[in-house]
């Protein structure tokens, strides 16, 4: 007999949205040690920690790009597959699941073995320097070897939150994140492996992760079961759900070109210390966005759920609270920066001169993350409801359209152009929130609309 989730349709919003997101959102809060905990110990290595945290720095391209390959295959997948659950489509649920690990693998191995060759080549053009690349590549080399790991975490992790196991999709960022905390300083101080051992154990700790999300999804206590059956790849049914998730994966993989944008632009007016400082600024920024995104993806299985079961009340309740909590969050954060850059830009260097340059770009270039929480709920909510074409258009708007092209302009209106690049931020998320607050405002109305009739 098929486990139901059906409680997705039945409980109060308030409470099950709490229930679902508070896991989701420690999972992201956790999961930021991955890439916080490494720059920290990278960062105070003794004499050469400055320029090692800017090589690790330069490598956030390829790991973001990495990042979003497994969100284009997976986060529109546990989206159709929470649909399907809502219509009561178990067996069509669970052949998704099947066909998104299957594509994961695939891909990884592809990814992992074109990187390879083309790492070096790579990073010079995304900023590195004569004094940062070899940190660079001894740390993307390792990195890279295991993507598999890391595809697998991320990718399949996402239909353990969409089954409503947010506690199990939790402790699978917590195992990884503990994991990396422990091998951390015994590789990069204790074997006094630098950059290497913090790629190492990054590599290891996703691992132990991934192992641990496959066992659940094979096991007795999940909705959704891998089966072998549904491996065989099935692109009529997955073409839908790689069009839902090419929302997810323009937002995260565009943050490599932003990062080329970036860093090839310090470089030219600031040199090594400013691109170091956008080391601190892009961490300060992932890690806010990742406790964004728990919050999203713990309301993402009751909006696409009750979506799938055709009940606008549910889904309209679940938005409004979604858009509540995330602005109230991105409000604190900002309060946080503007006050407290200095300590914030101390956390993750020892080094005097590049933490009171981090701090100073920090109030910058987080000036407009106080109305981002806007343009998290409303493109997250389109994903929920399967409307692929405007979160397309919205992750495109922001990054593409607005932010890269005056990361380039700016500076020629500005004598200060160090400050232009950074400036480039703000004024892209809030012209960026204020097109998608009107889009979101008719599209919404229209959905609900047809799921009502």
């Amino acid at each position: 007999m098929q486990k139901s989730n059906s409680y997705l349709g039945t409980e109060p919003v308030g409470k099950l949205l709490l229930k679902l997101a508070i896991p989701t959102v420690l999972a992201q809060i956790i999961n930021m040690l991955y890439s916080v905990v490494d720059r920290i110990f990278i960062g105070h290595i003794p004499v050469t920690g400055g320029l090692a945290l800017t090589g690790i720095g330069v490598c956030a391209p390829i790991i973001y790009f990495l990042s979003a390959i497994a969100a284009l295959i997976s986060y529109g997948s546990s989206a159709k597959a929470s649909m399907s659950m809502g219509s009561n489509d178990y067996p069509q649920a669970e052949k998704i699941m099947g066909n998104t690990a299957s594509l994961l693998v695939v891909v990884s191995i592809i990814e992992t073995a074109l990187t390879l060759i083309a790492a070096r080549p790579m990073l010079l053009l995304f900023g590195a320097s004569s004094e940062t690349i070899e940190y660079a590549v001894s740390y993307v080399n390792i990195y890279v070897i295991g993507s598999l790991f890391v595809s697998l975490t991320l990718g399949l992790n996402t239909f353990i939150t969409a089954q409503g196991f947010a506690k199990i999709s939790m402790l699978t960022v917590v195992i990884g994140a503990v994991c990396n905390i422990v091998l951390d300083p015994i590789f990069i101080y204790g074997f006094d492996m630098g950059v290497k051992g913090a790629a190492l154990a990054t590599v290891i700790s996703q691992a132990v992760s991934a192992v641990w999300v496959v066992l659940f999804l094979c096991g007795k206590k999940t909705v959704l079961r891998l089966r072998s059956v549904n491996f065989k790849p099935d692109f009529k049914l997955m073409l839908p759900c790689i069009a839902l998730g090419l929302s997810p994966f323009i937002m995260q993989s565009t943050e490599s070109l932003l990062n080329i944008a970036f860093n090839s632009s310090l470089l030219k007016y600031g040199g090594d210390t400013a691109v170091g400082a956008m080391t601190i600024l892009s961490t300060v920024m992932h890690c806010t966005f990742l406790v964004l995104m728990g919050l999203t993806q713990g309301a993402q299985p009751i909006i696409s759920y009750n979506f799938g079961g055709r009940n606008p009340q549910r889904v309209k309740g679940t938005f409004r609270l979604l858009l509540i909590i995330s602005l109230i969050f991105t409000v604190c954060i900002w309060i946080l920066i503007m006050l407290c850059p200095n300590s914030i830009a101390s956390l993750l260097t020892s080094n005097v001169e590049l933490r009171d340059f981090a701090a100073w770009a920090l109030r910058i270039y987080c000036a407009g993350f106080i109305v981002l929480g806007i343009q998290t709920a409303c493109q997250q909510t389109f994903i929920g409801i399967g409307n692929a074409k405007s979160s397309i258009f919205l992750a495109i708007l922001r990054k593409l359209i607005l932010l890269i092209p005056l990361i380039y302009i700016l500076p020629n209106f500005f004598e200060d152009k160090v400050f232009a690049v950074y400036l480039a931020e703000p004024v892209a998320d809030v012209i960026a929130v204020a097109t998608t607050a009107t889009l979101f405002f008719f599209q919404f109305r229209k959905a609900m609309k047809k799921i009502s009739e």
